[in-house]
């Protein structure tokens, strides 16, 4: 079996730094697919430009969390959503908490409005996944809103980021933040896959994002070795890895404390070398799109 790789950029839509530096990479070919985030302010220029640029699979970042400081944003459903929101008004900081407080009607009611009003901007979303992970309910062991947001996937006839293969690296990668033991993990695997085939749900073998937990966060030079040790390691198959690419700026330093990594991020997947690295490694770059052909045939 061939090996095959997606590489999306989240966050599309959250600021001007994000959306500049996703627009460079879908363009030089640095990354496959974006997703965009409907509470987020810069979401309308993202949308405008995945109009313009049908040729890109550029989806929906499904979002329920808001996790920075003095960047926040809310729920875009109109009725009730009390259980969605924190003390400030805004939505909750952490799946965790999300996880605990959500009302499951008024999730599926604030999905379907994020949909609609990327929908109403013109969009044609290529596919589905979830900010934070908030909506795989692998903080609680609440997989009612994973069964949920699959539902709304197949009745749109798109794919949606879930693995459905699980490895040791998957578990201890923490940037998955898996809290439920193994032995739920690999049969919530087993029973989602099975899920999103009876839905028409295209979906992917592995999710193997990069984890800053070592040497990793301490320089760029760091950084790039340890992708490229880790793009070595992909099993046969079809993976998803995803960054959070920005440009340096105020805006950025501004939003996150944690800014550097997204220059960097944005720095490596703009380098031609690291498309030679993936290339030697065996892998074939494709987008959601092509997921779905795959699939869904």
């Amino acid at each position: 079996m061939d090996k095959y790789l997606i590489i999306n950029a989240d966050d599309f839509g959250m600021c001007r730094s994000a959306n500049l530096a996703v627009f460079d990479l879908l363009q030089k070919g640095g990354i496959t697919s974006a997703t965009i985030m409907p509470p987020c302010g810069w979401s309308v220029e993202a949308v405008q430009f995945a109009k313009e640029h049908p040729e890109f699979a550029i989806g929906i970042h499904l979002t329920t969390t808001s996790e920075w400081g003095k960047y926040r944003w809310a729920p875009v459903s109109q009725g009730p959503n009390d259980s969605l929101r924190d003390e400030e008004g805004y939505m909750f900081k952490s799946s965790k908490t999300f996880e605990e407080k959500a009302d499951i009607d008024e999730v599926e009611a604030e999905i379907r409005a994020q949909i609609a009003q990327m929908l109403r901007l013109g969009m044609k979303p290529s596919h589905l996944d979830n900010h934070m992970g908030s909506l795989y309910g692998i903080e609680t062991g609440r997989f009612e809103l994973l069964s949920l947001v699959i539902d709304i996937a197949g009745e749109m006839g798109l794919p949606f980021r879930f693995p459905t293969k699980f490895t040791d690296a998957q578990f201890n990668n923490q940037m998955l933040g898996i809290n439920v033991p193994k032995e739920m993990i690999l049969n919530l695997f087993s029973n989602f896959a099975d899920y999103g085939k009876e839905r028409g749900v295209a979906m992917l073998d592995y999710l193997m994002p990069g984890d800053w937990n070592g040497p990793q966060k301490d320089s760029y030079e760091n950084f790039r070795e340890y992708i490229y040790e880790l793009y070595k390691t992909f099993e046969p198959g079809i993976t998803e890895t995803y960054i959070h690419p920005a440009f340096e700026s105020d805006e950025l330093k501004g939003t996150t404390g944690h800014w550097q990594k997204r220059v960097w991020e944005y720095n490596l997947f703009a380098d031609p070398k690291t498309r030679q690295h993936i290339k030697a490694c065996g892998i074939q770059l494709i987008n959601y799109r092509d997921l779905h052909k795959m699939r869904m045939g």
